[in-house]
């Protein structure tokens, strides 16, 4: 059989595949049980704060340059394979090039300005995302341990006594968190374990209520190893590590209970560390407050590990 017979035969297989490969590529792209409402997000969750659109728009954004990057190189891939195929009449080698500097120059200029924009957006969004209220509405030190949740409501609640600023419990909470926690902050608490669950859903996990429409700060403290506080339609999380405190700060645009995770491998149960978010009016969230009071769950839980001096350091150097 000639070459070119032979060439001919084995393309066929290929060609007869053709429309199977097509037809599997067209039923995983609408087996994903997406609609078209939401294609946009592109697999995210819709966002249920004031702070979301702007982490889903940077992500947005992250795509279309990935996309625009990808496109370009498929198009380079498919130019080369169509228009500089092997000749089936000529077996010359075709001209070799080499250090061609405008070429090479491209290769470097281009990564460097698509990176570079890709970070000044992340810089930016971070910053604000990340920025903190002298005095916010208010203030909930999430508590991370194997293997569950606790939550201390630093609030005023009538009837409780006691300060956040002097507790012993939250004395692992560095001082200038403290400095902007509400005077007589008695406060109330809700823990958990993995087989407590939600009342109303009967989802896993203790239930951290948050007032629908106001700032709340999230202050993030470990009991033993590093876990890591998400909330999925937030679409945002931060590690909670020991005698490190981290925090931030949302405000929730939408009534709903919602469901959380720790998103760090942090042992055996990691996947039992869940917990849910329940936002709610301004008055409801109050009248939570009061209800935990009189159950008896006043104070404060221990926050966990204390800051570690290396860490009093950099704040000390960094202020």
């Amino acid at each position: 059989m000639s070459p070119n017979g032979s060439d001919r035969s084995s393309r066929r297989p290929m060609r007869r595949k053709l429309p199977q490969v097509l037809t599997a590529g067209l039923i995983l792209v609408t087996a994903t049980g997406c609609t078209y409402k939401d294609f946009p997000r592109l697999g995210m969750p819709t966002p249920v704060t004031e702070e979301g659109p702007r982490i889903l728009s940077l992500w947005q954004g992250s795509w279309a340059a990935a996309l625009a990057t990808g496109v370009l190189v498929w198009g380079l891939i498919l130019w080369s394979v169509i228009f500089h195929r092997r000749s089936r009449t000529k077996i010359e080698v075709p001209t070799q090039t080499r250090y061609n500097m405008p070429l090479e120059a491209l290769y470097t200029v281009v990564p460097l300005i698509i990176v570079s924009v890709l970070f000044y957006f992340t810089a930016r969004d971070e910053s604000k995302l990340l920025k903190l209220d002298d005095k916010p509405a208010h203030t909930v030190n999430v508590v991370g341990y194997q293997w569950s949740w606790g939550f201390n409501y630093v609030e005023d609640v009538p009837g409780v006594k006691g300060d956040a600023k002097t507790s012993k419990e939250l004395s692992a909470i560095p001082q200038r968190f403290k400095d902007d926690f509400p005077a007589n902050a008695g406060g109330v608490y809700e823990v958990g374990t993995p087989g407590t669950r939600n009342p109303q859903t009967g989802n896993p996990g203790p239930t951290l209520w948050l007032p629908k429409g106001e700032k709340v700060r999230f202050v993030l403290t470990s009991r033993d190893v590093i876990h890591s506080f998400w909330v999925v339609p937030f679409l945002m999380k931060q590690d909670v590590i020991p005698g490190h405190t981290n925090s931030f700060e949302v405000t929730p645009n939408k009534e709903g209970t919602f469901l959380g995770k720790c998103a760090e491998l942090c042992g055996v149960d990691h996947s039992r560390m869940l917990f849910n978010v329940k936002v709610v009016s301004p008055e409801r969230y109050e009248q939570h407050l009061k209800d935990l009071a009189k159950k008896g769950q006043t104070g404060y839980v221990p926050a966990g590990i204390a800051q570690t001096e290396h860490e009093k350091n950099r704040e000390t150097n960094n202020l």
